[in-house]
């Protein structure tokens, strides 16, 4: 039976804004906020936007928070002094990794481990590969190894034996062990976090699941225990990289499935926004004021893959939303190198003192200050600035560190600044489309961010994307996809074995494990899901190649023909070859056990309040000439508006720019759905 219908809310917690959404399922009104993001307290901002939306805790019936605590923490080494417990003669493999270098030409480039190598500790005991002890696990030595680590003021413990992903005796009872000796709850055991093949890759993922759990715990036990002591009585939910969300309880232990979980709730927004608009094939770009964002949507599904890297030498093997990032934002710094070559980013004038146009002692040219240049943006609607942009210094200072050296005035240095940038970011999509097999022009292009729009016709143009659908908030579209998601477990076994001498029955157990373990979790949780969906998959690849294939399982009883089948038809899909004479072998088996929370509307995010035509005309740069624009306020566009470009849409948190040749109209939705002229 459902609970009534309350009061939703989403928020997303970003560098610069916390972004609020709150719905009101009764009624289907929607009301946003968006506040200064609180770096010491982050909490602060999150009670600021409630109340900033109108909301009251004691009123709400569920909060879902995206956070960026952990992938900063990892980016910036900002985390807990974390200590390692491995197998004997394996005190490196953090740092060996897989033989490759920071840059792959000459000899330069330096690395450094999460765990550093004084805190790492060698214990003897050993398993082979088919899960049988060699030698038998000395706890003494793990008992003094968790001693010395503690008095070195360590405060998160590791341990991580080879092998483990087949037998997890050793590392269990060495956590045992520990824990007698150890201060706190913060002790990863890397089996159990990832039971899964390829030491090195569990290995990091489990320090960094120890490197954040401590900031993650005592940042959402705040938050949590703020809420509570505000009259919030329900479960604070997390998102996670996959795109689901889980507890507080169970983020605090898996810290690592909270890295990019803002980006994946942009993504998923992407996903539940354009198929309500009738578009399943998606690639979303979010471009906000540092970096660029991009996620591929088929069939209503974000892409999920278990191969990400925070950096160099920092892969994690946990499921999330596939999103390639780049360093392009509004902030991002344009210089001329010694060569004579533009280059925009992936330095940032961040918040502080941010573009030139902020006012704040910016004397960087940046994309926002091109942008300006170039009458795409208001310069006295700046978001978060106080008073107009002074476009006549932005125009000296590009003048004297870019057209100086490239011989353009400062309006074709601004083009030359958006035009790179433009460069880097379609390159972006190519790598998360064409580069695997897809054909952009199959897809619909969801800008979102403060920035994306300003962008995206551009790179519509330049992929040959027939369309570009814009958010009614595009602004506030990460906390919007913490509202639609569902409460997600994953889990993963590693079985390595030939197909037609895999255990079939024994596979069965195992998806039936996985499956009985999701809904263990999900029932203490305690969160409010109408139905439980599961999804199975098997990694896979022929026998003496290394690249792996991730391919859906229809059911938990599968025959292996039907497996195969399916493998030798990805293969295909994916290569473009058969190659029927070769062995294939099932390296690991996923399940995702999902519980559907109760479906939101959208009705409430258009906002249309006085339908109306242009609001003025400003002078824009297109096609190397000025245009007269018409300039358009995006809440007095009603559904089923149309606009014939060129034209400046405009609204509180972005700006949408529609070329000339392109035609745009409001959907049933409250999208701004731009055709591409010419594609």
């Amino acid at each position: 039976m459902s609970a009534p219908h309350g009061l939703l809310v989403g928020v997303d917690v970003g560098g610069t804004f916390t972004d609020l959404v709150l719905l009101d399922e009764a009624t289907g009104a929607v009301r946003v906020a968006k506040v200064p993001t609180t770096p010491r307290n982050q909490a602060d901002g999150v009670l600021a936007a409630i109340a900033a939306a109108g909301g009251a805790p004691a009123d709400l019936a569920i909060v879902v928070h995206g956070t960026t605590t952990a992938t900063n923490a990892v980016l910036e080494r900002k985390g807990a002094r974390t200590g390692l417990i491995t197998t004997r003669g394996f005190r490196d493999v953090l740092e060996l990794g897989r033989r490759t270098r920071p840059t792959p030409y000459g000899l330069k480039g330096t690395f450094e481990a999460l765990i550093p190598r004084e805190l790492r500790v060698e214990v003897t005991e050993r398993v082979d590969a088919e899960g049988l002890v060699v030698t038998p696990l000395d706890e003494d030595e793990v008992r003094r190894a968790a001693a010395w680590l503690k008095a070195r003021g360590v405060e998160a413990l590791v341990i991580h034996f080879i092998h483990s992903y087949v037998n997890a005796a050793h590392e269990r009872r060495a956590r045992e062990v520990a824990a007698a000796e150890w201060p706190n709850a913060y002790v990863t055991v890397g089996a159990e976090l990832l039971p899964e093949y390829r030491e090195f890759e569990r290995g990091t993922t489990a320090a960094i699941n120890g490197f954040v759990q401590p900031i993650i715990d005592r940042y959402l036990r705040r938050l949590a225990g703020e809420l509570v002591k505000q009259g919030y009585r329900h479960e604070l939910l997390v998102m996670q990289g996959n795109g689901g969300t889980m507890s507080v309880d169970v983020a605090a232990r898996h810290a690592v499935n909270t890295l990019m979980s803002g980006p994946a709730a942009g993504v998923k927004a992407a996903a539940f926004t354009a198929f309500a608009a009738g578009h399943a094939n998606v690639i979303s770009c979010d471009m906000g004021g540092t970096s660029f964002d991009v996620g591929v949507i088929v069939g209503g599904a974000p892409a999920v893959s278990a191969d990400k890297e925070m950096g160099y030498g920092l892969p994690v093997r946990v499921p999330m939303i596939d999103i390639h990032t780049i360093g392009a934002g509004g902030g991002s710094i344009a210089r001329v190198s010694s060569a004579g070559i533009l280059h925009v980013g992936p330095e940032s004038a961040g918040a502080e003192p941010g573009p030139i146009a902020y006012g704040r002692g910016g004397e960087e040219p940046t994309i926002t200050d091109a942008n300006l240049v170039l009458g795409r943006l208001n310069p006295n609607a700046l978001l978060g600035v106080a008073g107009g942009a002074r476009l006549d210094h932005i125009r000296e200072i590009l003048d004297k560190k870019i057209g100086a050296h490239l011989s353009l005035d400062p309006v074709a240095a601004a083009a030359a600044i958006v035009r790179v940038a433009n460069d880097k970011m379609a390159g972006a999509i190519r790598l998360v489309s064409l580069q695997r097999g897809r054909d952009p022009r199959d897809f619909v292009l969801f800008a979102f961010g403060g920035a994306g729009p300003l962008h995206a016709v551009a790179l519509a143009r330049e992929l040959a994307i027939p369309k570009v659908l814009v958010p009614a908030r595009p602004g506030i579209t990460s906390a919007l996809g913490c509202l639609v998601a569902d409460v997600r477990h994953d889990f993963v076994r590693t079985i390595n074995q030939g197909l037609l001498r895999m255990d079939v029955a024994e596979a069965h157990t195992i998806l039936a494990a996985q499956i009985a373990e999701g809904r263990r979790l999900l029932a203490g949780e305690g969160v409010e899901v109408e139905t439980v969906t599961v999804e199975h998959a098997a990694d896979m690849q022929f026998a003496g190649q290394t690249h792996v294939l991730t391919v859906p399982i229809a059911r938990t009883d599968f025959a292996r023909e039907d497996l195969a089948a399916t493998f030798e038809r990805a293969y295909l899909d994916r290569f473009g070859v058969e190659l029927r004479e070769m062995r294939a072998l099932v390296m690991s088996l996923r399940t995702a056990v999902i519980g559907r929370r109760r479906p939101i509307a959208l009705d409430g995010l258009g906002g249309v309040t006085t339908p109306g035509g242009p609001t003025g005309k400003r002078r824009v740069w297109f096609d190397n000439t000025w245009h007269e624009t018409p300039i358009y306020r995006r809440e007095q566009l009603a559904i089923g508006a149309t606009l014939q470009g060129p034209a400046i849409v405009e609204q509180l948190d972005t700006t949408t720019v529609i070329e000339p040749g392109d035609r745009a109209r409001v959907d049933a939705v409250g999208n701004l759905e731009i055709t591409i002229g010419g594609v």
